[in-house]
């Protein structure tokens, strides 16, 4: 039987499922409020055909109280929109767990960009070797980061995972019972978490689906390409923010750090007690029971905080021995799975995951210089006394020779002493789980080659005295610095003393960009056209002084925020770029949308490592010409200038501010973050946190981020008569074509008829009528760019799917529309109702979760 379109694949298996399951969860009773299930459609009904007649949120609601619900009080009103919300959040939660089940359908787990189709393919192209010898090489790191995008708590997630597995066995009894449960489950969380216990719950992928997925890859890999030899590389690791990631978190400290790194080890050797134990069952021969059982006991030992001599190199090294015996004495019984146990070990050691610390170079200055201070006043002579007197490049050539050991009680301010001891605390985690525990340190907003040596000094003196085993990755984020970044990293290349160190650690430089602040600061084209230039521009200086750089990309970055096809653009990068290694951070409820079970985690894991490793070796020519470039560029300053001037406009930080859920996110209680970098009383766009910022667009279901500029950029070229130049770029680059696509995702996510009626308000009409026009001409212009009839049009089951997801939240956010509206109203008014307005803020804040679970990539 032929394989049925993804559309109707999807249509079948996931929006029939939906709308089935959805009339059962709507017939259960919740609450003292009758018939809210029976009202919701009708609601829904009301927004829809509201919307089209071009009426406002407001109009909306009153409407359909007027019509349905008349005799309703105030304040029964109020409740029942309350309970609208309450159900929506959870539909949203149904279709998540009805897309998990169906996703080995949908999507072909042997398709383009799977593991087995990238074997097939360079088996018949007779390049096994080269994928062998690649592969040698090759890495793929995903990192968890401590972004607050995951509204979900442990105890829904939990109910995600037994309803998934339920759905996809069709057990409609434990459906039935599932769907009850999640309807007197709160979803919302009275207190801000601590970074533990964001640490604890994104551990929960770890040992649940990472431990699982990472495990079944590499195997693969080995029988499958390898013939079953053992590999060098491990292909794939997992990098760690939560517990690390100290930027703009005061309250991630050194004990939280080492705290979090005792978590992940425990939860490895949880994890591989399992394994253990499963496998003791199995082999039971002689030879091998006991040293099975000894290994169990010393595991069990560790978990139950008894002593202990376990380490790692004798784990490895038994279980070895025993599959010695096992070949030799026992046919090879049970082999494959010993196998894949000891794999597990080499993927993820005593560590699991690998902890980076992070830390804002403005901060580091402010450390840095606290330390100096007190070293010159206590008499050390580790630096001179005009140290801060020094021309930048003196400074330089102090820190690459620095000696010495920092008495840490000299450091009175607390801060600096956190800061401090943080360094120690790697040095700790090293001896306790491993180097590769924690053996990073990213420091944000990195300007100057000071900044790099700064953090060089710090670490030698503090902790690492005698051999410095930390890479140190400078994270280049606006414009301007992506600009400078090739003249820093050539300044610390001809450093004799940092050169020796880049040595020592195998000749390979992590360097992060883009990531918070690339597209808020210069757009969306110009933020990847700059990230673009930047790696090849860091990749030629890297090659000159023959250092491999690794390129870490943050969210902000190529894959842009607003979601988009992240190993369509791995796969899109020329000969120019350095591509060993793929790196970017993965957070909020990209986590469990992407990599949220066994197999989309899979899928996409693999579509990640056939991105970067197809790149290599296709024959398909990526680098851009000249005219391609020159056109590139126009656009990308084109729509910067235009985003720039957006940003100037005097109403940008107002209309943020009173139009938008800007200041509710902070109220939400999902990060330990505060929403905001900077201490001033009023809102400042630098200290902007990048997530509230693209969240809020994405409340107002505008997406600017994903598109604002591109249309201006594009129109140029209409205007001049020279549009088919960009249709040439468009049909000749695959980075363009994948920027245009990402692009595409934002646009089909927004709706404009959700805030038309802002475009008579007297104050705000002005500015929203500036971000629709800009939406409508980039629409448009991109639909005139790629022949296509409709947004989305190669991609029609992910077209469906955003289609089904907004549908559902559509009475969402009408709601929250209705309530920022009534706010607007009572705030002015001559006598303020403060309880009013608390109730309406309060409804503001519950829509936020729904809205931004549906979208599963918007930040």
């Amino acid at each position: 039987m032929p394989t049925q379109p993804k559309l109707t694949r999807f249509n079948q298996n996931v929006l029939s499922k939906y709308q089935i399951y959805n009339s059962i969860f709507m017939t259960l009773p919740f609450d003292t409020i009758t018939k809210t299930g029976a009202l919701l459609p009708l609601f829904h009904e009301t927004c829809q055909k509201g919307f089209t007649h071009q009426e406002d949120p407001t109009t909306i609601v009153d409407s359909f109280f007027e019509k349905y619900q008349a005799r309703r009080s105030p304040e029964s009103q109020i409740n029942l929109l309350f309970r609208f919300i309450q159900y929506i959040e959870r539909q949203v939660v149904l279709f998540d767990a009805i897309e998990d089940a169906a996703f080995p359908v949908v999507n072909n787990m042997d398709g383009i960009g799977t593991l087995r189709n990238l074997k097939e393919t360079v088996t018949a192209e007779n390049k096994l070797e080269t994928l062998q010898k690649y592969l040698e090489e090759f890495k793929v790191r995903i990192v968890l980061t401590a972004h607050p995008t995951q509204f979900y708590p442990g105890s829904v997630l939990g109910i995600i995972t037994d309803l998934t597995e339920a759905i996809r066995e069709n057990d409609l009894l434990r459906i039935n019972d599932l769907l009850a449960q999640l309807g007197k489950t709160p979803f919302f969380k009275h207190e801000k978490p601590s970074p533990f216990d964001e640490a604890v719950s994104l551990i929960w992928y770890l040992e649940n689906v990472f431990y699982k997925s990472f495990g079944t890859i590499y195997d693969y890999i080995q029988q499958n390409i390898y013939d079953g030899k053992q590999i060098e590389n491990d292909i794939i690791n997992i990098g760690f923010w939560p517990g690390g990631d100290r930027d703009g978190n005061p309250f991630v400290t050194p004990e939280i750090t080492l705290k979090v790194a005792a978590r992940l080890r425990l939860s490895v050797i949880k994890s591989y007690y399992r394994n253990v134990r499963q496998l003791k069952r199995k082999l039971t021969f002689q030879g091998v029971e006991d040293r099975m059982g000894n290994l169990e006991r010393e595991l069990y030992n560790i978990i139950t905080n008894e002593p202990s001599d376990i380490t790692l190199p004798y784990f490895v090294s038994e279980l070895k021995a025993v599959k010695q015996v096992i070949i030799e004495k026992h046919q090879s019984l049970y082999l494959d799975e010993l196998n894949s146990l000891i794999n597990k070990t080499h993927l993820f050691g005593f560590h699991f995951a690998n902890l980076d610390i992070r830390q804002d170079s403005r901060k580091h200055d402010q450390f840095f210089n606290d330390m100096v201070d007190a070293l010159i006043k206590s008499g050390s002579e580790i630096f001179p006394k005009n140290y801060h007197d020094l021309s930048e490049k003196e400074q330089v050539n102090i820190l690459s020779k620095v000696k010495g050991e920092v008495d840490l009680t000299l450091i009175k301010d607390e801060e600096t002493l956190k800061a401090l001891n943080t360094m120690k605390a790697i040095k700790t985690i090293q001896e306790t789980n491993g180097e590769k525990a924690a053996n990073r340190y990213i420091i944000s907003n990195n300007q100057t080659t000071l900044n790099v040596m700064q953090l060089f000094a710090m670490l030698k003196l503090v902790a690492f005295h005698d051999k410095l085993t930390v890479d140190i990755g400078p994270l280049f984020e606006t414009i301007t610095d992506l600009e400078n970044a090739p003249a820093v990293m050539e300044e610390l290349y001809s450093n004799p003393e940092y050169a020796k160190h880049l040595k020592s650690r195998g000749n390979k430089q992590t360097i992060m960009l883009g990531f918070s602040d690339g597209t808020k600061d210069g757009g969306y084209l110009m933020a990847n056209w700059a990230i673009y230039k930047a790696k090849e521009n860091l990749t030629r200086v890297s090659r000159e002084h023959g250092v491999k750089v690794i390129f870490f990309d943050g969210r902000g970055g190529p894959p842009a925020r607003g979601g988009g096809k992240t190993h369509n653009f791995y796969a899109s990068l020329g000969p120019t770029i350095e591509d060993e290694e793929v790196q970017l951070t993965i957070q909020g409820q990209t986590i469990s949308s992407n990599f949220g079970t066994l197999e989309s985690s899979q899928y996409n894991l693999e579509q990640l490592i056939s991105s970067g490793i197809g790149n290599s070796l296709s024959t398909k020519d990526l680098s851009m010409s000249q005219e391609n470039r020159d056109v590139m560029t126009d656009l990308a300053g084109r729509s910067y200038e235009a985003y720039v001037n957006f940003k100037a406009h005097p109403k940008f930080i107002p209309y943020l501010e009173n139009m938008s859920t800007l200041k509710y996110y902070a109220k939400t209680n999902i990060g330990s973050r505060p929403s905001k970098r900077g201490k001033s009383e009023g809102l400042v766009f630098e200290d902007l946190r990048a997530i509230p910022f693209v969240g809020s667009w994405s409340q107002l279901k505008q997406n600017v981020p994903g598109f604002f500029g591109v249309g201006t950029a594009l129109k140029h070229y209409e205007d001049t008569n020279e549009f088919e130049k960009v249709q040439t770029l468009f049909k000749t680059s695959d980075f363009f074509k994948t920027l245009i696509e990402n692009s595409m995702m934002s646009l089909s996510k927004s709706f404009f008829g959700l805030t038309r009626y802002m475009a008579e308000d007297p104050e705000y009409g002005e500015f929203w009528n500036v971000i629709y026009k800009e939406y409508e001409t980039s629409k448009r212009l991109i639909l005139k760019l790629t022949g296509y009839k409709e947004l989305m049009q190669e991609e029609p089951s992910g077209k469906a799917s955003i289609a089904v997801r907004e549908s559902i939240v559509l009475p969402l956010l009408t709601i929250q529309q209705y309530a920022l509206k009534k706010i607007q109203e009572l705030e002015k008014a001559e006598v303020r109702d403060e309880e009013q307005i608390k109730i309406f803020e309060k409804m503001v804040t519950r829509s936020l979760f729904g809205n931004i679970n549906a979208s599963r990539n918007s930040a």
